[in-house]
């Protein structure tokens, strides 16, 4: 008996329980876009062998560790680094056995449906994992792991992933793509441009980077003008490097259509590390405007992934750095923070801007709305913390009847956990199959319209909306 019911997630009605089956028979093996995510390029330039089953499930996955946090583990028991380089976990078997202790605390949540769904689809394992299971698993996944079926690029295959997107800063020299490109592999790797550090005064290190564009590119980033073309220079290295889109992840949706003198006025503040944090927000949505801009230039599709408080514990940002679980949703407005960069550009059908949210009650008042008139918007697909079976359905419901399906991008996984990808994209389907059924069954979509939407869901729109 597997881990998985067969008939997850469909309709508990019987007729639209049917026609979930059949549409999702027809899309369930179509192959995997994954358009934007944080996997690590160096795994499938190296392809080298995943450490050891917790390095794999467990150290490197927020979803994962921040549960186990919420329950007393400290994260240096499951192997998060150290700032200061001080002692943590490093017995993957005993970070297993602990994790596998703390198993039951994923019930009823997605990580529990992407976990499963590895272990059984993944490593063919057919018993729940437990304190009792565990060394059991980990001897199983870790002798799995030292096979050649098991490395990088043979998952990859493996799970009929058409392209892949990673995410890389601005500043980076994309050596792994290129050692890709060079090794003849035919998987398709390509990176996005994720200019955060150096458009965000509020990072540490934004001066920094900003003089490192400059050496990478021989602009004088010292300059305003200097700085734009700078940027322009990194995009078209990136777009080499087989990039279709850029990604910007700010505390808020807010863009500005400023003078281009007030522009140069606050980039200097901002260099001089004197911008207030409204003067500092100002500076990063002028940016996303720059930004938009140049998308018109050069054709790269333009993500807003807004709405993150992120490291919320300060005692947790001072031990283990940003990033390790304490990211928080806040709410957010688009409405008046996106008129000054669509008042400059929204009416440019060439132009394809994504918005993403932590805050689903912008779906119905505000996103769909917007997305559902303006010719550049496109809605991006539950994210973070609500790429969950419920999430999906709550989007489903609260924008199709404002935007339709046509102004929205298909999936996209966002993770950087390898084997979690068709996992993700599984829960996707079935979802969108089972929210076409329900329309089916209760007379607002025609049965022979549904199989071509279900199709456009899973694998159209998102290799439409990312030129891929």
């Amino acid at each position: 008996m597997g881990l998985l019911d067969e008939d997850r997630l469909f309709p508990l009605d019987g007729r639209a329980r049917d026609v979930a089956r059949d549409l999702y028979a027809g899309i369930c093996d179509l192959p995997i876009v994954s358009p934007h995510g944080h996997t690590d390029p160096r795994w499938f330039a190296e392809d080298q062998p995943f450490p050891d089953p917790a390095q794999l499930f467990v150290t490197p996955d927020h979803y994962v560790f921040r549960m186990l946090a919420s329950q007393g583990v400290a994260l240096t028991d499951l192997g998060v680094p150290r700032m200061d380089g001080g002692p943590t976990a490093t017995d993957g078997r005993a970070i297993w056995r602990l994790f596998a202790s703390h198993y039951h605390l994923f019930a009823g949540t997605p990580s529990r449906l992407w976990l499963d769904h590895s272990f059984q689809h993944v490593f063919g394992i057919d018993r729940r994992l437990s304190a009792e299971t565990a060394d059991w698993y980990y001897d199983h996944i870790a002798d799995c792991l030292a096979r050649p079926e098991f490395r990088p690029r043979a998952l990859f295959k493996r799970f009929n992933i058409e392209v892949i997107a990673t995410t890389e800063a601005a500043t980076d020299d994309l050596r792994w793509h290129r050692m890709i490109r060079e090794s003849g592999w035919d998987g398709r790797v390509v990176t996005a441009y994720r200019p955060d550090g150096a458009v965000d005064p509020e990072m540490a290190g934004f001066a920094d980077n900003v003089a490192l564009l400059g050496q990478q590119t021989g602009f004088d980033t010292a300059t305003w003008g200097g700085y734009l073309d700078a940027h322009r220079a990194r995009r078209a290295f990136f777009q080499d490097h087989g990039a279709t889109s850029s990604d910007h992840g700010h505390a808020s949706a807010r863009t500005e259509d400023l003078p281009q003198a007030d522009a140069a006025a606050l980039f200097q503040k901002a260099l001089r590390g004197a911008c207030t944090p409204d003067e500092a927000d100002a500076f990063r949505g002028q940016m996303l405007t720059e930004m938009a801009r140049m998308s018109l230039e050069d054709g790269l599709v333009l993500q807003i992934h807004p709405g993150a408080r992120r490291n919320h514990s300060d005692p947790v940002m001072a031990l283990h750095g940003r990033d390790k679980g304490f990211d928080i949703p806040g709410r957010t407005d688009y409405v008046a923070a996106l008129r000054p960069l669509l008042n400059a550009v929204g009416m440019r059908p060439d132009l394809t801007v994504i918005l993403f949210t932590l805050d689903e009650t912008a779906y119905s008042r505000e996103l769909a709305p917007l997305a559902g008139v303006y010719p550049c918007l496109r809605l991006g697909p539950p994210w973070w913390f609500h790429d969950s079976p419920e999430g999906m359905r709550r989007f489903r419901e609260m924008t199709t009847e404002t935007a339709g399906f046509f102004n929205t991008v298909g999936f996209n996984d966002d993770t950087r956990a390898f084997c979690s990808i068709p996992a993700r994209h599984d829960v996707a389907r079935r979802v969108d199959c089972g929210f076409l059924a329900t329309l089916v069954a209760t007379g607002r979509l025609h049965t022979d319209e549904a199989p071509a939407l279900a199709h456009e869901l899973t694998y159209g729109l998102a290799k439409k909306a990312y030129k891929l």
